[in-house]
This record gives structure tokens, C-alpha cells and sequence, in this order.
């Protein structure tokens, strides 16, 4: 078995947990939580947000669309430590917001935006994509309404293929958008959209729900300090079927997400069985999975550096496992069995970075 070469940040690591068993068992494990995932940001940098508000075709809806998309990149900034440089936002008018807004949500600045986070990202990292506004369909083709030309899913879908090495969580909250799960799905994709298909046409409550997911409290169903992709879209259906049971009035929107790479999406992803595997392992902040089985790389003869991945993937499966026995063990006895496993991926993410650097 190979050890674990312990650097400044393993050292750092072991310190903070060591001060956090002398606390309460709960209070402490919530703490180790947010620590670890503030270490390994530092470590790993390597999650992007892009956000995209398109056309809102009266003011009500513009401002609207505007304050979500910056709700969302509030929480990543603020609350889950996304590095200002790896978050891009274009929306209809730069004047709607002049000190927040990148660029105009053009086709033609969209390309610019993947393009260049497809450069500045590596192998492995997580690259978000979240569009907010409204959509249309002809046909059977999905389209996001942009000023200038619309964008279609297949628009997308071509410029998806420059993140093929990283990890593409794709979410589209407009309306008619259920035609772009077909269309993007693939292998480390994770397609959202607000609807399951183009008849549903009314403008969406989804958006509104997946941004306070990360924004507000009450997602967090697993109480790890982080919010899963899986967790937001949960929360988000929920909180939408909520809104039309209390209104009244017939639900005219169905969320989908496809993460298995079939192109058929989950109005109830479940992990055990299909769509949301991939899902619970990836949100704002650093990414939980890093891919790199899948992804050639110049590493990819170095032996201490697979054992290393596989011993991550191993403890990976663990937590997973250890969250779906939650509501099977003691609280005292489920935090304890966390605070392990969130060590010990510490401590190898902390080994798997500083033999990669050993490379560059």
C-alpha cells in the first residue's frame, strides 16, 4: 500500500480536526465540514460558474432574471468560495447591473465565455453552466432566448465538446427547455432543465428554487456544509410543486436531470438506480468527484498517482454510502463515521495535488 505523503496542507488538516474532536460531536462535524471544503478550494480551485440571463422581454422579467443570476453568484463567491477570475455572468444589457455584468449574453460572447474557461480549466474540474430566462421550441428544437440570434440545444451541444475532460453541469430553468437533456447528454454531463419537454411553455418557478437552494438554508438534506446538484434540484421540485399546490393551480412545469449519459431524464432522479449519481457529487465550490480516470493525461503512467486516485475513489464511494445509511444509525455514531471519511479525503486530495504538481 502506498502512503500518504503528508504536506503543509495534511499537517494543517490534521490540526483543525484534532481541535474539532475536543467539541460537542454535532457542532463539531458541521465545523470540520465547512473547514475541509475551505481547504480544499485553496488546494484545488477548481470549479467555474458560468451564468447566462437571456432576453427578459419586459422590465419585470429582466430585473428579475438579473437578481437571480447574481443571488446565485453571491452564494458562490460568499458562501461556497468560488475565486472571483472563475465566474463569468452575461446577461441581455451590461447597464442593468455595469459592476457585475461581464458582457452581453450574445451568441457570439457565450462561445468567448466557454472558450476561455475551457482553456483556463483543467483536466477534472467542474464547469457549471446555468441559464436563466426564457425558451422556446420549433418543432422538436429546444431554443434560449439571447438578444441577436437564439441559441438552440444543438448550438450547445457543439460548444459543450471544448469541456470534454471536464465535469459539465449544464442547467437550463427556462421555459420549453426539456429538449436539451437529449441533446447534451453525454459522459460527465449533468443536464437540468425546468421542463420535460417543449409544450410547457409558461414561464418557469424553477430558477427562482434552484438559485435558493445554494443561496438560502434548507437543502442541505445530508447537513454536510455543501449543496449538491442532486440537493438543489430536489429542493427546487419541491419547492415548485409547493408553489402550485398552494396557488391552486395546475403544475405546467416538470424539471428533469440526466446524469447517466442515456438521454432520458428523472422527474425523481435516484442514485441507487439510475439518473443522480453523478449529480450528488458535484455543486458550487470544489468538486467532489475529479474525473480523472476518464480523462487522459500526461500522468497517466504514474503508478503512485492511480493508487492515490483509487484509494479517493474508494473513500468516495464510502461517504456515498455512509449518506444513504444515514437515517439507519445513531447521530452521535453517523457524525463520528462522516468526520472520518471527510478526513481521510483530505488528506489523499491533499497527496493526489501535490503529486500532480510533481508533473508540471
Amino acid at each position: 500500500m502506498i502512503p500518504v505523503t503528508r504536506s503543509p496542507w495534511n499537517k494543517r488538516r490534521e490540526t483543525y480536526a484534532r481541535q474539532l474532536r475536543a467539541h460537542a460531536r454535532a457542532g463539531a462535524l458541521v465545523a470540520l465540514a465547512a473547514a475541509l471544503v475551505a481547504f480544499s478550494g485553496a488546494v484545488q480551485g477548481n470549479s467555474w460558474l458560468i451564468v447566462i440571463s437571456g432576453v427578459g422581454g419586459d422590465s419585470q422579467h429582466r430585473k428579475a432574471f438579473v437578481e437571480m443570476s447574481l443571488a446565485m453568484i453571491d452564494a458562490a463567491q460568499g458562501r461556497f468560495g468560488l475565486p472571483a477570475d472563475h465566474v463569468i455572468y452575461l446577461a441581455e444589457e451590461q447597464e442593468l447591473a455595469p459592476d457585475r455584468i461581464d458582457g452581453r449574453s450574445t451568441r457570439g460572447e457565450i462561445e468567448v465565455a466557454i472558450r476561455t474557461v475551457a482553456s483556463a480549466a483543467a483536466p477534472g474540474d467542474q464547469v457549471i453552466i446555468l441559464l436563466i430566462g426564457h425558451g422556446t421550441s420549433q418543432g422538436r428544437e429546444a431554443r434560449f432566448g439571447l438578444p441577436g440570434p437564439d441559441m438552440t440545444a444543438a448550438d450547445f451541444a457543439e460548444l459543450l465538446q471544448l469541456l470534454a475532460a471536464q465535469n459539465v453541469v449544464f442547467v437550463n430553468t427556462a421555459s420549453a427547455s426539456g429538449g436539451f437533456v437529449a441533446a447534451l447528454s453525454g459522459p460527465r454531463r449533468t443536464v437540468v432543465t425546468a421542463t420535460r419537454g417543449p409544450q410547457q411553455r409558461e414561464a418557469t418557478l424553477f430558477p427562482r428554487y434552484f438559485v435558493d437552494a445554494f443561496a438560502l438554508e434548507g437543502a442541505d438534506l445530508d447537513h454536510d456544509q455543501s449543496i449538491s446538484i442532486l440537493e438543489a434540484f430536489t429542493y427546487a421540485t419541491s419547492e415548485v410543486a409547493r408553489a402550485y399546490e398552494a396557488d391552486g393551480r395546475l403544475r405546467t412545469e416538470h424539471a428533469l436531470l440526466d446524469d447517466n449519459g442515456d438521454g432520458v431524464g428523472s422527474t425523481e432522479p435516484d442514485p441507487r438506480v439510475g439518473d443522480g449519481a453523478l449529480a450528488r457529487r458535484l455543486g458550487l465550490g470544489p468538486a467532489m468527484v475529479s474525473g480523472r480516470d476518464e480523462a487522459p493525461t500526461e500522468t497517466a503512467d504514474d503508478v503512485e498517482l492511480a493508487a492515490l486516485l483509487g484509494r479517493r475513489a474508494e473513500f468516495q464511494d464510502r461517504l456515498e454510502k455512509l449518506r444513504e445509511r444515514k437515517a439507519e444509525l445513531q447521530q452521535d455514531r453517523y457524525f463520528e463515521l462522516l468526520e472520518e471519511l471527510l478526513v481521510q479525503i483530505a488528506h489523499l486530495d491533499a497527496a493526489i495535488r501535490e503529486r500532480e504538481g510533481s508533473h508540471r
